[in-house]
């Protein structure tokens, strides 16, 4: 189901969204930091609708400037709020909680005061080891005001890095702290840090949680961009956040990558390589229900991969129907793709309602189901009397899928057959996603015969592992870069031990 500023009561939940910005040329700078970074973490809206945050600084290592709140990006900045933000760069934040919980105080970015300089720390994803973490520093007598594990981050920051560096009493060795968390967190995050005039961009040594870099792009002689007519430079989650603010993607932070962004340009300080024999290992939900369509990854659009997904689908789970279509929305390029290879038209047949706001998780099946009828509405003309494929790109809980059927049935479906652009749910995921334990998991209690009863379809057929593998695979170009993902929640085969 689509995660489009609402929480499906059956679907899954991403993290977080992080972006930010830095102004190139002279400073103080006339590029307006606060609002590219609003227009930013709107386009990430997807990612998190719990609440959001946005530091910002002149440069001056003592100062910052922030504001969070809770809620939607559009309603948490007003324009005074954005007014009282002004600065040379900044890094912005939206979230939807793992651990933690959704109170205010775990609201990003977290700002702290350190004796050498302020620290701000923005994070998307969810460590491994945090109680192991959360040990360390309380044993060091350093309180916690959170339960949330980004705290532990900007913390374990805060302490002089183990390893040889280059610290002064006023001047900490960013790179040297950066590396030195690095080293005690196995996995997983992506991360964004401010202090003083620099921003950096960190991505765990798996690539678990995406990241990528920009160029803000202005007209020549604009006032304020340098030589090359470059207003700034941006970094997101997604690169489909760099169209809205006249940026052009220039790349991904590779895995393990520390990079340092400065009003002189992006520089790469080093790459912290993985245990020897460890793949790399990019969520593979990234592709088929996280990302924005739009978004670039690993030299790809996602759509592509969907489209792939769907044409897998197609070959390895044929129907004889009349129609394809999908469930509204992140589902609709697998669609197109399956009716693409099968030769069956595509139609749609629902209109989603884009104005019932947030369905909260509820209480009751009922309410559940109640949830999912007032956000779409039958297109009965295009499958009255017609066997209709329809396409989702996940089975969570089983619930919304129960009643999308039935709602097809009782405006006119002759048949309805299930087929989902992904492999079964089984394993919870502990780096960043919110899937349910083992026991919420349709899949561990129906195989998909026996789920195609419980929820009233004609057949329902999952893409297989190897499938999606091959999928999200075939149209990636990173230049020879081997490429892996992680499919633990399919598979149980987690990227890194688990601790607890």
């Amino acid at each position: 189901m689509s995660l489009e500023l609402e929480e499906s009561p059956d679907g899954l939940q991403e993290a977080c969204g992080l972006f930010g910005c830095m102004a190139s040329g002279k400073w103080p700078t006339n590029l307006d930091v606060s609002h590219i970074i609003y227009l930013g973490l709107i386009a990430l809206q997807h990612r998190g609708q719990e609440s959001c945050g946005i530091v910002t600084s002149n440069g001056d290592k003592h100062s910052m400037k922030t504001h969070k709140a809770s809620g939607l990006v559009s309603h948490a900045f007003k324009e005074d709020d954005l007014a009282k933000l002004k600065g040379n760069l900044g890094i912005g934040h939206t979230r939807y909680s793992t651990l933690g919980g959704t109170e205010h105080l775990n609201t990003q970015p977290f700002v702290v005061n350190m004796k050498h300089a302020k620290l701000a720390l923005a994070h998307n994803g969810e460590l491994v080891n945090a109680s192991e973490l959360r040990r360390v520093i309380m044993e060091r007598g350093v309180g916690l005001s959170t339960e949330s594990d980004s705290e532990l981050m900007i913390q374990i920051l805060c302490l002089p890095p183990d390893a040889p560096n280059n610290e002064t009493n006023d001047h900490p060795d960013w790179p040297a702290r950066i590396k030195n968390l690095m080293r005690r967190t196995k996995t997983a995050y992506a991360l964004l840090i401010m202090s003083g005039d620099t921003i950096y961009a960190v991505r765990d040594p798996y690539g678990l949680r995406p990241l990528c870099l920009g160029k803000l792009v202005a007209p020549r002689g604009s006032i304020g961009s340098d030589e090359d007519g470059c207003d700034g430079y941006v970094v997101a989650s997604e690169s489909c956040a760099f169209p809205s603010v006249a940026g052009r993607l220039l790349r991904e932070v590779e895995p393990g990558e520390i990079v340092e962004i400065t009003k002189k340009g992006i520089r790469s300080i080093c790459i912290v390589p993985r245990p020897e024999g460890h793949k790399p290992a990019l969520c593979i939900f990234e592709y088929v229900y996280f990302a924005r369509p739009d978004t670039s990854m690993e030299g790809q659009m996602v759509y592509t991969a969907r489209m792939e997904c769907g044409r897998q689908l197609a070959k390895q789970a044929p129907v004889d129907a009349d129609v394809v279509s999908a469930v509204p929305e992140s589902a609709t390029p697998a669609a197109i793709g399956f009716a693409q290879e099968s030769g069956i038209v595509y139609r749609e047949v629902f209109c989603k309602n884009r104005y019932v706001g947030r369905s909260f998780i509820q209480p009751s099946t009922r309410l559940r189901q109640l949830a999912v009828l007032k956000k779409f509405g039958p297109l009965s003309h295009n499958f009255k009397d017609k066997r209709i494929v329809l396409i989702d790109d996940s089975i969570v809980r089983g619930t919304t899928i129960a009643a999308i059927i039935r709602m097809l049935r009782e405006a006119g479906a002759l048949e309805v057959h299930i087929r989902i652009a992904s492999p079964p749910l089984h394993h919870p995921c502990y780096m960043g996603i919110n899937i349910p334990t083992k026991e919420e998991l349709i899949a561990n209690k129906s195989n998909a015969e026996e789920l195609a009863e419980q929820v009233g379809a004609d057949s329902l057929v999952y893409l297989t592992v190897e499938n999606l593998e091959y999928a999200v695979k075939k149209h990636s170009n990173t230049n020879g870069k081997y490429v892996a993902h992680c499919t633990a929640c399919l598979t149980g085969n987690y990227p890194v031990e688990l601790e607890w």
